[in-house]
């Protein structure tokens, strides 16, 4: 609406209650900000890019992933048994695996993607390799 909000009363001054009404908002949409129509596009988007980068890797490094990653989806096969499911594989090897060559940045930030990457990678092993 064209209602006038004040951000700098008081009653905005708890981070979570802002994002947690713009988070409302989003999510009572009748359709997302990414409509219903471009869902399966973004998707294949990021798996197509993610499995071309795998491609572009040297040989060797492409050939040890593939093994490592095989291997990993294999240890989560077994998740019940070891407590190993994909976000803990992935937040255990993504900062090993794909890191920054310097460490500047937000590093916080990086460990996210690192992690949503291997994630990615772990989930789509059978598209990527």
């Amino acid at each position: 609406t064209d209602e006038h909000l004040d951000l700098d009363d008081g009653r905005w001054e708890d981070i979570h209650v802002v994002t947690g009404a713009l988070k409302l908002f989003f999510r009572e949409l009748l359709e997302p900000l990414v409509p219903f129509g471009h869902f399966d596009k973004f998707i294949a988007a990021i798996s197509r890019c993610i499995r071309d980068l795998v491609f572009s890797l040297p040989p060797a490094h492409h050939d040890t992933m593939k093994v490592l990653f095989r291997h990993l989806s294999r240890v989560i096969e077994y998740k019940e048994e070891n407590r190993m499911s994909v976000q803990s594989i992935a937040i255990v090897f993504g900062p090993t695996l794909l890191r920054p060559a310097s460490e500047e940045g937000n590093m916080a930030m990086h460990m996210v993607f690192q992690n949503q990457v291997v994630e990615h990678i772990l989930n789509q092993y059978g598209y990527i390799f």
